[in-house]
Formats: C-alpha cells, sequence, structure tokens
C-alpha cells in the first residue's frame, strides 16, 4: 500500500481574529494542515476545532506573544522542524494612536518587534525549508498606510512601510527560486483590530471599508497568479496607493495632519 502524500503545512500568526482567521479558513478548505499563532489559547483551541471538524485538517496550536524575543525564537525553531512548510503568514500586528511624546515606550518597542524583527526571523526561519523544496511563499500582512506617513500615527506607518520594502527586497533576492514572497496592502478591513485602537470607526466612510474575507480571497489570487509582489485589494485602494506614490509629501503632510486634529495625546 502507498503511503498517502502529507498534506502541505500553513503557518498563520495573529490566527484568532480577523484576516489571520480567515486566512486559516480558506487554508484548511484548500487541505492545508495549519500552525495556528496567537496569544489566547483557548481562542486557537476553538479555532482548531472547528476547523478539523469542518475540513478533517490537522491544527496544532502554538501560543506565544511574538512581542517577546524568546517566544519568537521558540517559533522559529519550530518552523526549522517543519518539512511540510508550504506558507507562511505573518499577520500579527496591533495599532495605537496618539502623540509619540505621550505614548508608552514598552509599547511602542513591542510594534516595531511585532511587525518588523518578528516577521524578518520567522521569514528567515522558513527560507531554508522553502529553499530546499523549491516551492513555496511567505505572505507578510503590511497595510496601505506603508505608503504614506501619519501624525499620531508615526510607527505604525512606519513599520507597515519596512514590511512592504523587506518584502519587495526578499522576492527580488528570492527570484527563480520558485519561493514567492507577497506583501499584502489591505485598507480599513473590518476586524478587532480598530476596536482594540478605542478607534471611533463612524469616523471612517464605509465604502473604505473591506471585508477579511475580501482581503484574504485577494492575496490568495495574487499568489496564485504568482503577481504581484505588493498585492492591494479592491480598485479603489489601487487608485489610491498609485496617487500616494506621485503626489508630494508635503501634500500627504497636509491631510493626514487636518486628519489628525483632535487626535487625544
Amino acid at each position: 500500500m502507498t503511503a498517502s502524500k502529507p498534506r502541505p503545512l500553513a503557518l498563520v500568526t495573529g490566527a484568532s481574529a480577523g484576516i489571520g482567521r480567515v486566512f486559516c479558513e480558506r487554508l484548511a478548505s484548500r487541505g492545508h494542515d495549519l500552525l495556528v499563532v496567537a496569544r489566547d489559547r483557548s481562542r486557537l483551541e476553538g479555532l482548531k476545532r472547528e476547523l478539523e471538524e469542518h475540513y478533517g485538517v490537522v491544527v496544532e496550536v502554538f501560543p506565544a506573544d511574538l512581542t517577546i524575543d524568546t517566544d519568537v525564537s521558540l517559533l522559529a525553531a519550530r518552523i526549522t522542524q517543519s518539512p511540510q512548510l508550504a506558507l507562511l503568514v505573518n499577520n500579527a500586528g496591533f495599532g495605537t494612536r496618539g502623540s509619540l511624546a505621550n505614548a508608552s515606550p514598552a509599547r511602542q518597542e513591542a510594534m516595531l518587534q511585532l511587525h518588523t524583527m518578528t516577521p524578518m526571523r520567522l521569514s528567515q526561519a522558513a527560507l531554508p525549508v522553502l529553499l530546499n523544496k523549491g516551492c513555496g511563499a511567505i505572505v507578510n500582512v503590511s497595510s496601505v498606510a506603508s505608503f504614506l506617513f501619519s501624525a499620531y500615527n508615526v510607527n505604525y506607518c512606519a513599520t507597515k512601510a519596512y514590511l512592504t520594502s523587506f518584502s519587495e527586497g526578499l522576492a527580488a533576492e528570492l527570484a527563480g527560486s520558485g519561493v514567492r514572497v507577497q506583501a499584502l496592502c489591505p485598507g480599513f478591513t473590518r476586524s478587532e483590530f480598530h476596536q482594540r485602537m478605542e478607534l471611533d470607526v463612524g469616523d471612517i466612510p464605509s465604502w473604505l471599508w473591506m471585508s477579511a474575507d475580501r482581503v484574504v480571497d485577494a492575496s490568495l489570487a495574487c499568489l496564485a497568479r504568482g503577481r504581484p509582489v505588493v498585492c492591494v485589494p479592491g480598485l479603489r485602494y489601487k487608485l489610491l496607493v498609485a496617487l500616494l506614490r506621485v503626489i508630494p509629501r508635503w501634500i500627504i503632510s497636509t491631510v493626514t495632519r487636518r486628519h489628525a486634529t483632535g487626535m487625544p495625546d
């Protein structure tokens, strides 16, 4: 009897809600086993039960706080022991609001760790596995914010700019290897992200919102096509990003300052 071929493995950080959870659902439906990572073990266990019941895949729960170096090291070590790894989705992230002068230094450092060092280290751990197979992909969930800068949101935009640039550079480095890299750059997406920021979502026009399902479907479609490296879901956001690439920076500064008027310190 011929042994069955092992299923491909996808690792998703920030897997318990929003974009990360939808990635898990979509990938499980396509026959991927999953390694799901987030801080909340109970939510991960619930996700595991749901995915295994509905899709018949194997889901491993890996509770971790990826702002903590030791947790990142443990996850990186786990990646190196995963020969079936086919896809790494670096999705974990958070936002803050308020002036840098009055921000918690620890909170800002945690953001820099989570949005820059963590995806870099996990990508570095995954590369030998993927390159050895000559296939696979890394998706770094960045943001439309990576193409601009914003008062009262300085480190979020800056760290996402790093993540987009990192993805583009790594994609160029891996050209011809069979391993793809994507910077997924969504705009406003309905999830817990903005609630945790205590952002008044009513101030954002309804036409700017996208569902997490639509964002993930766009990402997977870009991966299937093999392009582009920078995946911007939605026509309106594609047009916005094209505009942001060419308009003078002083205009962006003026607009973001006006938008931030009244933002609490």
